[in-house]
């Protein structure tokens, strides 16, 4: 990896301010001054800038209970967007997915794009799990037409699982992720969705997560996301 890219990936600095650095004699490669912005590292070559350490981390993985308001993006010009409340310094985060400007819950954020590619895609059946509050009773058959393929108009859904809470909230988990898929389908069933929280993204929960909080992944979490998606279903 180039020298410039390592530390522009590992420090708020940008490409201009990293030549200048380097032009200053600020920066060293196991202990010697390099001036060249095109210098390339080794596995093992230890980065100091005045003399800190700069370690090196290729992916970062972070859930976020995301907030009503934020745009699922990495910028925009009209709303905030969720990777904003990230304390992170790199510049290449983005979200896993989307969440409706107005739903909240469970996202996880990541820089790991065949990952993220992998947890998106309906081939490998990764579940997500809502809560949905709708304006109006549920109809007493709403399991049952849940329980069906349901013919959105530019697609059919896959099968998923319904649990019915009260006479206007309910549970519902799908692999898939269309656009306004989870509104989309209870409007089907005759609801409109007051509210609506993704509770669970796969195996990851909102558990002692407020809103607009974030944590990291463990490494744990993160080698069992991988082995969901090792395999296509």
């Amino acid at each position: 990896m180039r020298l410039d890219k390592y530390i522009c990936d590992m420090t708020d600095y940008t490409r201009s301010t990293v030549k200048t650095i380097l032009k200053d004699k600020r920066v060293r490669v196991n202990g010697t001054i390099v001036k060249d912005s095109g210098y390339k590292l080794k596995e093992n070559d230890t980065v100091t800038i005045d003399d800190e350490e700069i370690k090196y981390v290729e992916y970062e993985y972070y859930l976020l209970n995301k907030p009503s308001g934020y745009l699922s993006a990495n910028d925009d010009k009209r709303y905030p967007c969720i990777v904003d409340l990230i304390n992170s310094k790199r510049k290449d985060l983005f979200p896993v997915g989307r969440l409706d400007l107005d739903t909240l819950g469970a996202i996880i954020i990541t820089n790991d794009g065949i990952l993220a590619h992998k947890l998106i895609s309906p081939k490998y059946h990764v579940n997500k799990k809502y809560y949905a509050k709708t304006k109006e009773n549920l109809k007493e058959n709403i399991a049952e037409i849940f329980s069906k393929p349901m013919n959105l108009g530019d697609f059919i859904t896959e099968p998923c699982i319904f649990e019915k809470i009260s006479d206007n909230e309910a549970y519902l988990t799908i692999h898939e992720g269309k656009f306004h898929q989870v509104k989309r389908m209870f409007q089907y069933a005759g609801s409109e969705v007051e509210t609506l929280i993704r509770t669970d993204f796969a195996f990851l929960n909102l558990n002692r997560l407020d809103t607009g909080e974030y944590r990291h992944l463990t490494e744990e979490e993160i080698t069992k996301l991988k082995k969901l998606t090792d395999e296509k279903r």
